[in-house]
């Protein structure tokens, strides 16, 4: 590689300024706690395409892309343009339209198996719906989840997510239950089971000891947020054969996967049938959009016996930029652009690694991928222990300063739009991993950058 030159670094005048006003009424500086960063929390002023600029200019190409709603490109003038003709006629009636109706059909063909759908505002609202639908369906109380994987914020969610210390999971034949923040009840965590993803002998001595308890698993298909590692072969067929066995409904949750993976979702991409799933993200290309559905005689439980609603569910805003970024998705080659440009990516950044001599591997799919330092292909969240994410986050955090923004954290993955492929955003992107991987280690080599994890 060569020679390490000048770091570059970035404007923050004006977002620093804003970070002070902020905090003053929005705790953290920011309306999520994923996106308070303290002094480097970023404001944003505009998007276009794949890139992205701050309030002081700076530009970015965008590998998060809001954490992967945005499937087409910000400021799509396909999805705009329909959104604010469709919005002219009004947003909010709580009456259902149309839009919402054709969001919902469109949904259906697409994913070739969901019989009927409701939309949402949220995934975590989409997830939450799911749970309870579940329940209701089997009589049933408990939810299993797999460790690492995040379906949402509500109280049931939120177990075993994302800690930091492997300990905090407790014992791999017998893990607890970790809330994840205060505020949970413990009668509220109990009804969740932690399992261990990847690991079906693991999952048949649970369902053995509980499943008559058991209403659901739930499962990201990819650990979306480990930097989407991938379920082993086989592993969701032997899980969909195990769920069958003891009566138990298998919930895919899609919110990451769904209309990026593949037209049909992971769903298609594994070729496994669930018996029901939340999409949102991709489906609305930033818009908030979300839906839950499934097999007719579960989801036939709305609108009689199970709650659900929400003033804005369906609203005119969401439901026309699912119908137009659906319609997209459908009758374009866009994803199969937004898959070949996430391999150029990755083809890039393999001969930059390659060359510095690193053991690493890739995770998740082209779309929405991650890199791992680490001899060992992950199979679990507990192996993200084991890799040198104070590599990968000191390398992403240089990216910023050379124009491109992955999350600063090494379970986040890249994720790659259709616009991504019109520019030089490839080049950038590659460009500015090598340059910030040389300063890391320069820095590592200095002693001034740890070895392997936090």
């Amino acid at each position: 590689m060569p020679g390490s030159a000048e770091r570059p670094t970035l404007a923050r005048d004006r977002q620093l300024a804003l970070y002070e006003r902020a905090r003053k009424t929005l705790p953290g500086g920011a309306n999520s706690n994923f996106r308070a960063w303290g002094e480097d929390t970023i404001y944003i002023d505009r998007g276009r395409g794949g890139r992205i600029w701050d309030m002081d200019g700076n530009a970015y190409v965008d590998l998060r892309m809001g954490y992967g709603p945005v499937i087409l490109g910000h400021g799509d003038e396909r999805v705009d343009d329909y959104v604010n003709e469709r919005m002219r006629r009004g947003v909010s009636f709580s009456l259902t339209s149309e839009d919402e109706v054709r969001a919902m059909e469109l949904l259906c063909e697409l994913t070739g198996w969901v019989d009927m759908a409701r939309m949402t505002v949220s995934g975590t609202e989409a997830t939450m719906h799911l749970m309870r639908l579940a329940r209701a369906f089997t009589g049933r109380t408990k939810i299993v989840k797999f460790e690492g994987q995040y379906h949402g914020v509500h109280d049931y969610a939120l177990i075993s997510v994302s800690p930091n210390n492997m300990a905090d999971l407790g014992d791999a034949d017998n893990p607890v239950g970790l809330a994840w923040g205060r505020g949970i009840p413990a009668a509220v965590a109990d009804t969740i089971v932690p399992a261990r993803f990847n690991n079906i002998e693991r999952l048949r001595r649970l369902f053995e000891r509980q499943g008559e308890e058991i209403a659901a698993v739930i499962v990201e298909p990819v650990l979306g947020n480990a930097q989407g590692i991938l379920p082993q072969e086989g592993f969701h067929r032997e899980l969909r054969a195990l769920t069958e066995e003891f009566g138990i409904l298998l919930i895919f949750d899609e919110v990451k996967t769904g209309f990026r993976f593949a037209r049909g979702g992971a769903a298609e991409f594994f070729g496994v049938r669930p018996d029901l799933a939340s999409f949102a993200k991709a489906m609305g290309n930033g818009y908030p959009a979300a839906a839950f559905g499934g097999r007719r005689d579960i989801m036939s439980l709305l609108p009689d016996k199970v709650s659900h609603g929400g003033t804005y569910a369906g609203n005119r805003v969401a439901a026309a930029a699912a119908v137009k970024t659906l319609e997209i998705i459908r009758d374009t080659d866009a994803l199969e652009t937004v898959h070949r440009t996430g391999r150029r990516i990755q083809d890039g950044l393999r001969e930059v690694v390659n060359e510095a001599g690193l053991p690493f591997h890739f995770t998740g799919h082209p779309s929405m991928f991650g890199i791992m330092f680490v001899d060992k292909v992950a199979t679990e969240y507990r192996d993200w222990a084991d890799t040198d994410h104070a590599l990968y986050d000191a390398i992403a955090i240089g990216m910023h300063a050379r124009g491109a923004m992955p999350e600063p954290d090494s379970r986040e993955p890249w994720f790659i739009c259709e616009a991504h492929a019109s520019d030089d955003s490839v080049d950038v992107a590659v460009s500015a991993f090598e340059a910030s991987l040389r300063d890391a280690l320069d820095a590592r080599a200095r002693g001034e950058l740890a070895e392997g994890g936090h």
